[in-house]
Order: structure tokens, then sequence, then C-alpha cells
């Protein structure tokens, strides 16, 4: 494993995924010192370990990060592999400085300089810039633990394909983007049930024909800045993400079979809003990720779980920082196509604080020399 010479930086990046990148890519144009750990084994580490069949919700052509362009087909959606692929290439084209297998235990605030704890070292920073993504800790209901001991149950982030799971009936909970492409994906080789509402769907025709418009639509008008975006912003803090390139008569021509809502089990096994009763041999929890920022050793502000920030500022806490957050600014905030924005705001004000704390201690001597 490659050793951090270093024990102190300008900035700490935490998270080598899209918003991580992306941030490392702004602030080494302001030629600011920093360092890139994460957890994983190799850069777009939580790309590669998704289910095997998984596609990215937006076409190609909206996929690039600032400063190189996402090379595939225009139209295509890519798959987890291509995606994963791309921020390693991206992070070398750039040559960030990326560490990797470094889990962050703890994050302190001590003596003026922000301490970080992995499990491979200790080091500090005048700034910190929480780049974690969206998909923290898996979100499973609580009445999950009442069920049967004999089903199979786990996350969607653990599932991988159709072989991992035992034979017989399956059920999927939740109908939103992840849990339709993966009741389609076991309906090759399993009986599935599929339960929630589903999600708003966007129509194939509106990224075939309208692409760049609708790209340019939300990246503009559906902000914290905008009524609608204001409006949209709670919804998609509880998650859920849209139908993109697979629709609920994708589902019915699988053979998936549709149910309600889960809301508790009955004799070990779920119970539906309406009251009924499925035996199932395995359930695939598709009910999205919550945040957590527990290993944040600092009073933060939250909303929905998430800190509360001005665009990924902090107040409260200076030099503390936030990029790859869910709507941090707009809908397009958690998605590679559109966490440049955020990603690229937030290196600007680590600059301008540099600026300004260098324009002190200028006058602070200056002073001092005419004492």
């Amino acid at each position: 494993m490659e050793r951090i010479n270093k024990k102190h930086f300008e900035v700490v990046i935490i998270g080598a995924g899209q918003a991580g990148l992306a941030t490392g890519f702004y602030l080494q144009k302001h030629k600011i010192n920093f360092v890139i750990v994460d957890a994983s084994e190799g850069v777009g580490g939580s790309w590669a370990t998704r289910w095997d069949s998984l596609v990215l919700f937006t076409p190609s052509q909206f996929n690039s990060l600032p400063g190189y362009s996402f090379r595939g087909e225009k139209g295509k959606y890519p798959s987890r592999m291509e995606i994963a692929e791309y921020l390693s290439e991206y992070a070398r084209k750039h040559n960030l400085p990326v560490y990797l297998k470094r889990k962050v235990r703890t994050l302190h605030y001590v003596y003026f300089k922000y301490e970080i704890s992995t499990n491979e070292e200790v080091f500090s920073a005048d700034n910190v810039v929480v780049a974690t993504g969206a998909q923290q800790a898996p979100k499973i209901p609580s009445f999950g633990a009442k069920l049967n001991g004999k089903i199979l149950h786990l996350h969607s982030s653990r599932y991988l394909n159709p072989s991992q799971i035992p034979p017989g009936k399956v059920l999927v909970v939740g109908a939103g983007a992840s849990g339709v492409q993966i009741a389609i994906d076991l309906a090759k080789t399993h009986e599935v049930f599929l339960a929630g509402n589903p999600t708003v769907r966007i129509p194939d025709f509106v990224f075939r024909y309208f692409g760049r418009a609708y790209w340019w639509f939300i990246q503009n008008f559906v902000t914290v800045n905008t009524p609608l975006g204001r409006k949209a912003r709670p919804k998609v803090l509880r998650g859920g993400g849209p139908l993109v390139n697979v629709s609920i008569e994708d589902v019915v021509a699988a053979g998936v079979k549709q149910m309600p809502r889960v809301t508790d089990v009955e004799g070990g096994q779920p119970r539906f809003e309406d009251g009924s009763v499925i035996a199932v041999d395995s359930i695939i929890w598709a009910t999205g990720f919550e945040p957590d920022f527990s290993w944040i050793k600092m009073d933060l502000p939250y909303e929905q779980g998430w800190p509360k920030t001005d665009r990924g500022i902090l107040e409260e806490h200076e030099g503390l920082y936030f990029v790859g957050m869910l709507f941090q600014f707009g809908i397009t905030s958690g998605v590679i196509g559109g966490v440049g924005r955020d990603a690229q705001y937030v290196a600007r004000h680590i600059f301008r604080r540099k600026e300004r704390n260098a324009d002190l201690n200028t006058g602070d001597l200056a002073r001092r020399r005419t004492e």
C-alpha cells in the first residue's frame, strides 16, 4: 500500500467517487495542495461493486466530469463497469493524488486544524471536503427483523445477479429505478414480485429527442433558487429515483407480479398495504440509502439526515465542506454529469478562503514590522 508521507495538507477530500474527483480537478487548477482518500480498493469502487446488470439512468452524453468527456456512444446508457473505468481514467488523466484502502474512522477539529483518522494513519488539514456520496448506509425497514429466519433477505447494495438467489419466489421491495431493474433481472430465472408504488417515469422520447434541452432545464431550473426546485427538493431527499430507460410495462412484460407497498410482517412473511400476505423465499430490499455522518465528531445542523449547508459550505464550521449530496444545489447535484458545478463552487470558496487568510497574515506581518 502506498504511504502518505505528508502529515498535513491544505485540503483532504474524503471519497474518490465522482464528487471527490471533480473537486480535486478544480483544486488542482487553483494550485491548492490536497489529497483524496477512499476506503475502496479502486477508484470508482462503489460502482464496480453494484449488481452486474446495472446501467446508469442518464445517457452517455450527460455523464462527463469537468475536463474529460465520457467517451460512450451517444444515447446509450452506460454500465456500472464503464462508469467505474471512466472514473479510474479520470484520476489517472489528471494525476489526482488518490490514496485507496483508507477508511476514515473519525473527523475532529483539534487546535485550529481538522484531524482525520483512518485505518492507516492520522493526518490534519486546513480544510476538509466530505464527498462520500448519496449511497451511504443501506436503509431497511425495521419490521424486516421479524421475517422468518429461513427467508434470505439482502439490501440491493449486496445484490449481484440471479445466481446468488436460491430457487423460489423473490420479493423486490421498492419500485424505484433500482428495484425495477433488479426485478426484471431476477425474472429471467425466478418468480418475482415487485412491491411499492412506481416512481415517476421519464419517457424515452425525452432523452432521445429533447435530451439537451431537458438536461439544460433541470440543471438551471430545478435548483434551490427556484420555486420548482424548492418544491421538488424534499421529495428528492426522501429518495426514489425516476424511471429512465425502464418502465412498469417492462416489468409486466418480464412476468413480474406487481404488489402494493409492504407495511409489516405477519407470521414471518411480508404483509402488504391491502392486508394480503404471500410466502416468499427471498427478499431484495431496494429501499435506498440513508445518510450516515456519525463519524464526523462535531455538532452539525441537519435537514432530513443531510448536513444543512449553503451549496456545500457549512457556516458553523469554517473549512468543512460537502460535495455530492442529494440536491446540494440542484436536482443533478448527486449525479456524475451535475456534480462538477458544486465541486467548482466549493473549490473556489476554498481558494478564496486561502487568499483571505494569506492577506490577514500579510497584514499582521506588516503591522509587526512597523511597530
